[in-house]
């Protein structure tokens, strides 16, 4: 149907609903709405327009579509990426931020209001002139009119306002209190409200968990291999509560027996129930400072699908044989049922492998130190085949009772961390390479590539940096990257190249095409170990019950991966959302921890840089902006190739990678921003760059 009606706009511009009716020769009641339908979907792809009188093709030199920018209280402005067009508010009293819009380039109005994408607000109640108003948390730049107002408010009442009306002022109603404005906790859940993150599960979800035992029914161990009989264990942070994964090893005369259990959630989350229904439309959780907001509720995620210590677990277990070069050299997958007999922290198993005496794991020491010598072998085989090492970094944000941040830190990693990395990664090829090889559907986790524009980069700096580099962007490999970044371990440059490597590399994502990961290396991958908190785990888990355990019939396979297919898109959206909002109050709480350190004298590496400025990282990972109208020294220009900004009359430059001595000048904690400026006497380090581009930092 779609290509029949573009089609027609090929003949001529302008159509009416009728004329394209009689055209097309439509017959059916059926034909019409389907007509209809893609209609819309081609106005909802900006691919046609409809003026109330006839559809059109979307002309681009004509229109631009767009987001409306707040950029002071008296204008919008909004950009298709090339051309920007700015609306005078009073003319557009209908509009607000972030509404998707198409405008008219040449009378700058507004066409079509496609959506208004903000229709909920977070807010305090504040008194004002004798009245109780509603004060946004972000400054919008307009009044707000409540419709009613609930006598039971009070000043300081932290609440949640829904849009009903885009006029100036703008019509409200309160939907939801939150708690009064100080309380703890009560700035973060209103930031998770105002990026619409699902807090609450309903009666329907809380109906059906009161069907779901709290432990392993007789009936739960029916076709499970039974191996409560091996010694197992899990490891997490200190603070999990939630254990998704637990291991079993045995020493062999070849190498070893590595048992991957992973919960089985599909044996209890049913697919279009309720609990179903919601976990897909979390598809993650989320995890913030101060709490973990689940993708199941706490009675499945900390209860019967965790795999706590002391007592009978359901789970799916991949059995891999490794030989003594770290090499898989067969593996099973079944369901299994096991008895954790410890849970295990990162920070004391890295004491017990640092040779320091752990009493309470004792009993496990052994399949510890096989852990260790096995992990070790997995990870030259990773680097051999070229898995790629990013130098990242975590935060740590520590609270005080108030919910304020009292410290930030970078989390540390030991070998612990690492050895169940390989472990989950091994499980995860071994379960994608099952699914791919048998043509049955699944979830795979898919990297692509790096973009040749993007790759290019990373050219440019080592050049700039005079480091050996001759990896063409059209045609890097991974383990070319990673033995150029390994061969930097030891150089100042490290740094830089890891950070501008990292940024260049396309974002992963769900597919339910097995198309590889290229950081990983790997031709298949897929996402197994982490049903608790993954919605794609799940999926995953679903499709080796229905055609590995249970081995029906293989003419559903077209349609499950269709859905799959449909699925990926959805779980993609909500994983990047869940990082976005992450990375949101990780700032957030950084800049109320640097508000108290306001003129505190700090060494930083430069992160990045832009025309208006650079950013500084600290040891601590708090980052802070460097404005250019701050370097009053001289005129700095932004040279887009080296990624510097560059003084025009001295051979100074900033770059990324240079250490800088810098105070905290400001900070905004509602938006998580966090001003620098660079002290009036410092002293640069090792300049990295070509001294024909840079040598000092200004003084």
């Amino acid at each position: 149907m779609e290509q029949k009606i573009l089609a027609l706009f090929d003949q001529k511009q302008n159509w009416t609903l009728h004329e394209i009716e009689a055209t097309l020769h439509l017959r059916s009641t059926n034909d019409f709405v389907q007509l209809v339908k893609t209609l819309n979907d081609l106005e909802d792809q900006h691919v046609l327009m409809n003026d109330h009188h006839h559809y059109m093709r979307m002309d681009t030199n004509q229109y631009i579509v767009g987001k409306l920018k707040d950029i002071s209280r008296f204008e919008w402005m909004v950009s298709d990426g090339v051309q920007k067009i700015y609306l005078p508010k009073h003319k557009n009293d209908e509009l607000f931020v972030d509404d998707l819009v198409l405008i008219d380039r040449q009378s700058k109005k507004v066409v079509r209001v496609y959506e208004h994408t903000i229709q909920e607000l977070t807010g305090t109640m504040v008194r004002r002139k004798k009245q109780l108003v509603f004060r946004s948390d972000i400054d919008y730049h307009c009044e707000f009119k409540l419709k009613t107002l609930d006598p039971s408010l009070r000043p300081g009442t932290k609440v949640v306002a829904q849009i009903i009306k885009y006029t100036r002022p703008i019509e409200i109603r309160i939907c939801e209190t939150i708690g009064k404005e100080n309380d703890p906790g009560v700035d973060v859940t209103s930031m998770l409200y105002a990026h619409k993150v699902r807090m609450h599960f309903n009666e329907k979800v809380q109906n059906e968990l009161k069907k779901i035992p709290h432990e392993v029914k007789e009936q739960d161990r029916k076709d499970r291999i039974d191996l409560r009989s091996l010694i197992t264990f899990t490891i997490d942070g200190d603070d999990a509560k939630d254990f998704d994964d637990a291991i079993s090893i045995e020493k062999k005369d070849s190498g070893y027996r590595l048992y991957v259990h992973i919960a089985d959630v599909s044996h209890y989350v049913q697919t279009k129930s309720a609990i179903d229904r919601e976990a897909f439309a979390r598809s993650t959780s989320i995890y913030v400072c101060d709490r973990v907001v689940p993708m199941l509720p706490f009675v499945l995620s900390n209860g019967i699908c965790s795999l706590n210590p002391h007592v009978d677990r359901c789970t799916l277990t991949v059995q891999m044989e490794i030989d003594q070069t770290g090499h898989c050299t067969s593996y099973k997958i079944y369901p299994s049922l096991i008895h954790s007999n410890q849970r295990c922290t990162y920070q004391k198993v890295n004491q017990l492998l640092a040779g320091n005496m752990v009493s309470e794991y004792a009993r496990i020491k052994e399949q510890l130190l096989d852990l260790e010598a096995c992990a070790h072998q997995l990870a030259i085989q990773s680097k051999e085949r070229g898995a790629i090492q990013f130098e990242t970094k975590e935060p740590v944000i520590l609270l005080n009772e108030k919910g304020k941040a009292i410290d930030v830190y970078e989390k540390q990693r030991g070998y612990a961390e690492e050895m169940i990395e390989q472990c989950m990664i091994l499980a995860n090829v071994c379960v994608a390479n099952c699914l791919h090889q048998a043509q049955l559907p699944c979830m795979y986790r898919v990297h692509l590539k790096p973009n040749p524009e993007k790759a290019s980069t990373i050219n440019t700096m080592a050049l700039a940096l005079h480091l050996p580099y001759d990896i063409m962007p059209d045609e890097i490999e991974p383990k070319a990257l990673a033995q150029f970044l390994a061969s930097l371990e030891d150089n100042d440059a490290y740094p830089i190249i890891s950070m501008i490597s990292l940024r260049a590399m396309e974002k992963a994502y769900y597919d339910a095409a097995c198309l590889g990961h290229f950081g990983l290396a790997l031709e298949e991958y897929c996402h197994f170990t982490s049903p608790i908190r993954r919605y794609s785990d799940l999926v995953v888990h679903r499709m080796l019950r229905k055609y590995l355990f249970e081995k029906q019939d293989r003419k559903q396979v077209s349609k499950d991966m269709h859905s799959i297919d449909q699925q990926a898109k959805h779980v993609s959206e909500k994983e990047r959302d869940a990082i976005a909002i992450e990375r949101l109050v990780n700032d957030y709480k950084k800049a109320e921890y640097m508000q108290k350190h306001i003129g505190k004298v700090y060494t930083g590496m430069i992160s990045g840089v832009q025309k208006f400025g650079f950013f500084v990282e600290l040891p601590n990972t708090i980052e802070g902006l460097v404005p250019v109208h701050t370097l009053i020294d001289d005129f700095y220009s932004f040279d887009e190739d080296t990624l510097t900004l560059q003084a025009r009359s001295q051979k100074k430059a900033y770059q990324l990678g240079q250490k800088v001595q810098v105070v905290c000048t400001g900070v905004d904690v509602p938006k998580g921003h966090v001003e620098f400026a660079l002290t009036t006497s410092q002293k640069c380090e090792k300049a990295l760059i070509n001294p024909s581009l840079s040598t000092s930092v200004v003084t």
